[in-house]
């Protein structure tokens, strides 16, 4: 019995249709036999997708101003299958130093033992990253701004340099997404995004994305992900074509309250330095204000010298804010960063403990109402 699954042209709908499957059939045996030369768009087995991944794709295409794209089971994945993609024995490997702290350690861990020579830079190195490329440098990795510490990279003079000496370049563009800053349009070749961030928007789906204009970068990224056998849900897939639907009002209205957030926080006497460039006055502001359309939800803040006793708590009081490492969804979230965790960092201006915040949807003044209640407890704490 043939069970493949009828259409009728008389059902529309305005959400895409959610298509599961493992196995691909064909027509005929000639169609099985040359079934690798559908890719590396169509369709051969479930592990390189089904049409709700394929569409999904071709929006995250569109919002980068790409051609092409590929989407994987996570952000992480994202990362280490470009760098899979790109890099072999032999290669030398620029990433910034303040990269995500699970893509340095893939470099460090596990690209290095397969022969590829990883060298970090200094984030705001700008066009003075020409004396550190080599012969064999084939990746230049940026992430603007950096994790936790929010140093804004020269992106134009870097892509500039990479492409006068033929070095492809990738960015991790979460923080601002295609919203806020257009990477291909900056020359970057690809761009990646952890779409568990503002494109899921929930807190409830795990996803990465890769796109690129290169079509031959994207071959080897969709081979990549067939070897690997990098499936993505086709029910993830559903659900952030669903949060791309409200992605933009949701970014505004978070953009707007973590820059009213960082203003009021920033002339608190508790705060010593606000770590978030699309404040007015903040380092890299004008990098910002030149490069970017739209500032993300994510800042970072230090506080006057205290114990560590003093940061428990501060957290304690919070209730609207979460304690969680991941960000930009609907509801709001706080992470620690230990001096000790940055202080391994070869470049850093940022000394001592820093508090990330992630302002989700709700109420602004709530919010800060929570923060300055929690700063007051941090106060009256160390000075007992």
């Amino acid at each position: 019995m043939n069970s493949q699954t009828p259409t009728n042209d008389a059902f529309a709908s305005l959400v895409p249709p959610v298509w599961r499957a493992s196995t691909v059939v064909f027509d005929s045996l000639d169609d099985f036999v040359h079934r690798r030369s559908r890719m590396p768009d169509g369709f051969s087995y479930g592990t390189t997708g089904t049409p709700t991944q394929r569409a999904l794709e071709v929006r995250i295409a569109e919002l980068d101003g790409a051609a092409h794209c590929v989407v994987f089971p996570s952000g992480q994945a994202a990362i280490c299958s470009t760098l899979l993609a790109l890099l072999k024995k032999g290669d030398h490997l620029l990433m910034t130093d303040a990269a995500y702290g699970l893509a340095k350690s893939f470099a460090v861990e596990r690209l290095q033992a397969l022969g590829v020579e990883v060298e970090f830079y200094r984030p705001r190195i700008g066009a003075d990253i020409e004396r550190l490329i080599r012969p064999t440098t084939r990746l230049i990795w940026l992430e603007s701004p950096g994790t936790v510490t929010m140093e804004l990279e020269d992106v134009p003079a870097i892509t500039a340099i990479a492409r006068a000496h033929g070095v492809v370049t990738a960015i991790d563009n979460t923080w601002a997404s295609p919203l806020g800053f257009s990477a291909l349009a900056h020359d970057v070749d690809l761009c990646i995004h952890a779409c568990t961030k503002y494109m899921g928007g929930h807190s409830d789906v795990l996803m990465g994305s890769v796109a690129t204009n290169d079509e031959r970068l994207y071959r080897s990224l969709r081979g990549l992900q067939s070897l690997m056998g990098l499936a993505v849900s086709a029910e993830d897939c559903f659900l952030v074509s669903r949060g791309l639907d409200t992605m933009q009002v949701r970014m505004e209205r978070q953009a707007a309250s973590a820059q009213m957030i960082a203003a009021r926080l920033s002339a608190h006497p508790l705060v010593r330095q606000m770590l978030f460039p699309a404040l007015p006055g903040a380092p890299d502001h004008a990098t910002w204000a030149r490069d970017f359309k739209l500032s993300g939800c994510l800042m970072s803040l230090q506080l006057v010298d205290s114990p560590y006793e003093a940061y428990r708590t501060l957290f304690r009081e919070l209730k609207l804010f979460s304690i969680g490492a991941s960000w930009g969804g609907v509801r709001s979230i706080a992470a620690f960063y230990p001096a000790e965790e940055l202080a391994e960092r070869n470049f850093s201006d940022v000394r001592g403990p820093v508090i990330r915040l992630s302002v989700g949807l709700q109420d602004p003044h709530e919010l800060l109402d929570e923060l300055l209640g929690a700063l007051n407890a941090f106060e009256t704490s160390f000075k007992r």
